[in-house]
């Protein structure tokens, strides 16, 4: 009973720090928009106020008395450690999940119960954060310009991130094969990396570019491309993970079969996500709480049912967002108008504070993070390829058939815009029981905290060196 008390206890702390740093950001963000400073963006002032409170929660907090660390005896006559470990003492079994594997490097025990409760679970963040994000961003929506710009969002968020994926692969596998070589690290690894780095982060770019009210073309182009290329790099990255088993016997050789399947995991994924939303709703004006409650329910079933069917509740949400603007918004009363679009407003902001705090704390109350220099050094250098290798290129030939061109200053202020965020941040955490799946996690924090501190911050000075309104 004490237990569940201190656990109870522990999680209203959490929250309270949670809401705490974004209550903090907000008061900040309102005194920086009163005096109008640009050169450090609301987002990045999460993440620094997370990371403060990870050095206090991290540094500050009391051991835990129960936290010890215990040697069983363990005999692994497979390939893999085992994901769940059973301990039998007196008729009762106690069952222990794989939470990482370490050598001699162990973090010191005991540790903190706080610090071990205050890490991310990155299915909190897919199924309570994003989608509200999303949706809001599909339901606020420019449609005129999304739409007449659809096919060039769709080359540089399905080719361009493809595109980017496999660069950024082969840059680091020829660091880790060559350069530097790291054990446990071949080339499926290297293109899982080059997945989840390849999704730009479309939280940060809405909210600079929604803040600075840029060119309209700027706009839809990099956020139509940042929203679809987070689902591309999740069915990416789910593809490559399909492909894996097929190369383990030899993982520099390849498998027709395992491609193929892998192609059709991509293809059957994300196109299968454009068909599932909802449209219009039944008028029960009459009770706007009931209308308003129906509205945000099946809103929110869009995600869900793509998820449980193994698609991409991103597309999926994206486009219920813009079904419903387009057609249910103007069949809802006048109050459930104003009320949904007060309410998701709200949910945005709020969870977008909460995600950035998050990856802040992870800093320092993760225990198992991975350095390695040169492996950092380099996937800066290979992300920069990856854009470098997306932008220009496909928008040379999107020139070639565009009445309305994409001008230089408009490429090169894509390319400045390919901020990380938090859907690369939640693939690297969602597995990080090995070495290699550590480094990934460790350096994807490392580029997400430069590119959304300095690019982000920056996005504002970069408009008018480029002299884009």
């Amino acid at each position: 009973e004490q237990r569940v008390e201190d656990q109870h206890q522990l999680y209203s702390i959490l929250l309270m720090v949670l809401l705490f740093l974004s209550l903090l950001t907000t008061l900040t963000a309102w005194r920086l928009k009163v005096k109008q400073v640009r050169f450090l963006h609301e987002t990045g002032l999460s993440m620094f106020y997370g990371g403060v409170m990870g050095v206090l929660i991290r540094y500050t907090s009391m051991p835990s008395e129960t936290a010890i660390a215990y040697t069983f005896p363990i005999n692994i006559t497979n390939r893999t450690t085992p994901s769940t470990f059973y301990v039998q003492d007196n008729n009762i079994t106690y069952a222990y999940k794989l939470s990482a594997t370490y050598r001699n490097e162990t973090p010191e025990l005991p540790i903190s119960e706080l610090v071990d409760r205050v890490g991310f679970d990155p299915e909190v963040f897919f199924y309570v954060l994003l989608p509200p994000i999303i949706f809001y961003a599909g339901y606020d929506l420019r449609q005129k310009h999304f739409f007449s710009n659809f096919g060039s969002i769709l080359m540089f968020a399905v080719i361009g991130t493809t595109i980017s994926c496999f660069v950024i692969g082969g840059i680091m596998y020829a660091f880790v094969s060559k350069i530097q070589v790291i054990n446990g690290f071949d080339f499926i690894d290297c293109l899982l990396f080059g997945a989840m780095i390849s999704a730009t982060d479309p939280v940060t770019v809405l909210a600079v570019f929604h803040d600075l009210h840029v060119d309209s073309k700027l706009y839809v182009l990099v956020f139509g491309e940042s929203v679809l290329n987070d689902a591309v790099a999740i069915v990416l990255y789910r593809s490559i993970l399909a492909y894996s088993p097929y190369s383990a016997e030899g993982v520099d050789t390849f498998n027709a079969a395992g491609f193929f399947r892998s192609v059709g995991v991509f293809l059957g994924i994300f196109l299968g996500s454009f068909a599932m939303h909802f449209t219009k709703l039944t008028r029960i004006g009459k009770y706007p709480l009931l209308e308003t409650t129906i509205f945000a329910m099946m809103s929110y079933s869009t995600f869900l049912v793509a998820e449980a069917m193994k698609l991409t509740g991103i597309v999926a949400i994206l486009f219920c967002g813009i079904i419903q603007s387009h057609y249910t918004h103007k069949n809802l009363s006048l109050e459930s108008q104003k009320r949904t679009k007060q309410f998701f407003e709200l949910l945005n902001f709020i969870a977008e504070k909460f995600i950035f705090s998050y990856m802040g704390l992870s800093v320092f109350v993760f225990p198992y993070h991975r350095w390695n220099i040169g492996f950092i050094s380099f996937a800066f250098l290979a992300i920069f390829a990856g854009r470098l290798c997306n932008i220009y290129p496909l928008s040379f030939i999107l020139n070639r058939v565009r009445q309305n061109k994409i001008s230089c200053n408009l490429q090169h202020m894509m390319l400045f815009a390919g901020l990380r965020g938090a859907i690369a941040f939640a693939l690297a955490i969602r597995n990080t029981s090995s070495e290699s799946r550590q480094l990934m996690f460790t350096t994807t924090l490392m580029i997400v905290f430069a590119t959304v501190i300095f690019n982000g911050g920056g996005t504002g000075q970069m408009l008018s060196l480029l002299k884009i309104r």
